[in-house]
């Protein structure tokens, strides 16, 4: 009868369920400390160059990497918390909210 195709079968899915299973399981406790010492971001608008926005490019963008010129205003990019307002653009400086062309 055909039971080592059946057998192969059943090793390679158990296989498949146990590696799947270890992989949720393994929480990389190193991992969890370093996210806590990443800083808070904030959105910063007017200081992306052009493709290079986070994301929200305006009307007729989708999202990250849309922005069609070089410090578009409605085009934000992450910062950390507190820093937007200081960063110098040739056209100003970063913004918490849209800027208006």
């Amino acid at each position: 009868m055909n039971t080592r195709p059946l057998a192969i079968t059943a090793i390679s899915l158990s296989a498949l369920i146990a590696g799947a299973a270890m992989a949720q399981q393994s929480k990389d406790p190193m991992m969890k400390d370093q996210m806590k010492d990443k800083p808070a971001m904030e959105k910063c608008y007017g200081v992306s160059m052009a493709g290079k926005n986070d994301c929200a490019a305006g009307p007729g963008t989708t999202c990250a990497g849309t922005s069609k010129v070089d410090y578009q205003g409605n085009a934000w990019k992450n910062v950390p918390t507190g820093t937007c307002t200081t960063i110098k653009t040739p056209k100003g400086t970063g913004s918490l909210t849209p800027i208006k062309s």
